[in-house]
């Protein structure tokens, strides 16, 4: 078809045709020995190898274009920007993940698929409640598990520790890794500065921006937050934290008010990720507790 030269039923026809083959694959799907077959290869005018997005913006580009979103979903949940920018530092987490196999690779279709799923969690949640509008939780990253877990390979590491135990490592270390000042890496973009860098060794007696909300839940009995809590309840929780109110004027203060609540959950979770608070999944939700409490109440 290529060259316009057919046969049928034997007798050779020409036909002009003006058509263009372009095709794609994965190398290791090429042939055994990851290479394309020397025939084919014979009739391609060029080989391109592509790459996976370098930065955040051009992740976020991508998932925002080929998202199958409707009209009903972006006018019911509102989504923080750093919700957008944790989503797809999960795929670059991933893709440097022990427990992912490399070879088969993390393609942008995980973020576009994790991202409806994102939304649909959030939007059940308001369907549940009766609203009309919503803001996204970190919480509802659970519901991007499936996602994951549909869209990568694991190896024998990963198969021992479970698809979707592997799925919630890669949420933890996206927090983590986003949670502090300055993130510099060959892959990654640098982020403005969110908050102050967690040490990993402090002395007893010096006190961090951190001091005064890691008191508060010593002092306290910490709280849940359950999945399908109300916007109102949602707020309620998080807004009796004095001392989270007070560390977010003090570090974020141009913050936008829809934002506010998200990033006030994102900085627990990056508490939780170093250590400095616990956080137990129940059926319902997520316990925050001091994280000596927590260990002397298991033991």
């Amino acid at each position: 078809m290529q060259e316009g030269d057919i046969q049928i039923r034997g007798f050779k026809v020409r036909m002009p045709l003006d058509m263009q083959f372009v095709f794609t694959a994965n190398p290791e799907d090429y042939t055994n020995r990851g290479s394309i077959v020397t025939p084919l290869k014979d009739r391609i005018g060029s080989q391109i190898l592509t790459h996976y997005p370098e930065n955040l913006q051009i992740a976020r580009k991508i998932t925002e274009q080929e998202a199958k979103l409707d009209t009903t979903q972006n006018d019911t949940v509102y989504v923080p920007s750093l919700a957008k920018d944790l989503l797809e530092q999960i795929s670059f987490e991933a893709r440097e993940s022990e427990f992912i196999d490399h070879k088969s690779g993390v393609s942008a279709r995980m973020s576009i698929t994790a991202y409806e799923n994102l939304l649909s969690t959030a939007e059940r949640r308001a369907l549940k409640a009766g609203v009309d509008k919503t803001t996204l939780r970190l919480s509802d990253f659970m519901g991007i598990i499936p996602a994951i877990t549909g869209k990568v390979e694991l190896v024998y590491e990963g198969e021992q520790e479970g698809a979707a135990a592997v799925a919630e490592r890669l949420i933890a270390s996206a927090v983590r890794t986003i949670f502090p000042a300055y993130i510099a890496s060959a892959v990654r973009t640098i982020f403005p500065a969110y908050f102050p860098k967690i040490e990993k060794l402090e002395k007893p007696n010096d006190k961090t921006p951190y001091s005064d909300l890691i008191e508060w839940f010593f002092t306290e009995s910490g709280f849940e937050l359950l999945d399908d809590c109300s916007d109102e309840d949602y707020e309620r929780i998080l807004g009796a934290i004095v001392p989270l109110e007070i560390l977010l004027k003090e570090y974020q203060p141009d913050l936008e008010k829809e934002d506010k609540f998200f990033m006030k959950e994102f900085i627990l979770w990056g508490l939780v990720e170093y250590r400095k608070l616990s956080k137990d999944r129940t059926d319902e939700g997520y316990q925050f507790k001091d994280i000596y409490g927590s260990y002397i109440s298991k033991l």
